[in-house]
């Protein structure tokens, strides 16, 4: 049976100005994935019955819970991180090489705490993202974005947790690391993500 657009659904994962070449936390290629990531949505935009955009969302004037290293520490880009993505920022727009008229659905995660995953965040009416799935009858969920080693990991990784059948859709995702991203590429795929 063909996965048809009742049932398919595309995320793209934080594809923002600060995860991008330039911005705070840029990743190498990023901007490239967004403009890749715009092409597929001009060509199969019609495919999906949901399209979910994420984006970090943090405060800007505290910590995020331990998720921004604190002020006169150095992040150890584990589990802290410089200041990124602070919601009433330009580095938490999306880049401009995202064309987003197609996106059904916008979510905003890390409200304040450390979050990773897009299933983590929250619709701009409050819904969690697993709920806007399933309620449009979706099974089956492609991955896009930012970065391959972090957010599109714990995205597809929570997105199996949830049921879902999971894609990553090849040259369409950007990581940090060469090394850390073949490891999550491999992790991804050893958890029944289509790689």
């Amino acid at each position: 049976m063909t996965t048809t657009a009742t049932t398919r659904a595309l995320l793209v994962v934080d594809v923002q100005n600060d995860f991008v070449e330039g911005g705070s936390l840029g990743v190498t290629g990023g901007r490239d994935v967004a403009t890749r990531i715009s092409e597929h949505l001009a060509a199969h935009a019609g495919d999906y019955a949901v399209i979910a955009a994420s984006r970090d969302w943090h405060h800007g004037h505290d910590t995020n819970s331990g998720h921004f290293a604190a002020p006169g520490e150095e992040p150890d880009f584990v589990t802290t991180w410089p200041v990124h993505c602070v919601s009433d920022g330009p580095g938490s727009d999306y880049a401009p090489e995202l064309v987003t008229d197609a996106v059904t659905h916008h979510v905003r995660k890390g409200q304040g705490v450390p979050a990773y995953s897009a299933f983590e965040g929250v619709t701009d009416d409050g819904a969690s993202l697993a709920d806007v799935l399933r309620t449009a009858g979706v099974t089956d969920i492609d991955v896009t974005g930012i970065a391959t080693d972090y957010c599109v990991r714990a995205t597809a990784l929570d997105a199996r947790r949830e049921g879902f059948a999971v894609r990553l859709l090849d040259g369409l995702h950007a990581g940090v690391a060469p090394g850390t991203s073949e490891a999550a590429v491999r992790e991804m795929a050893d958890a029944g993500v289509t790689v």
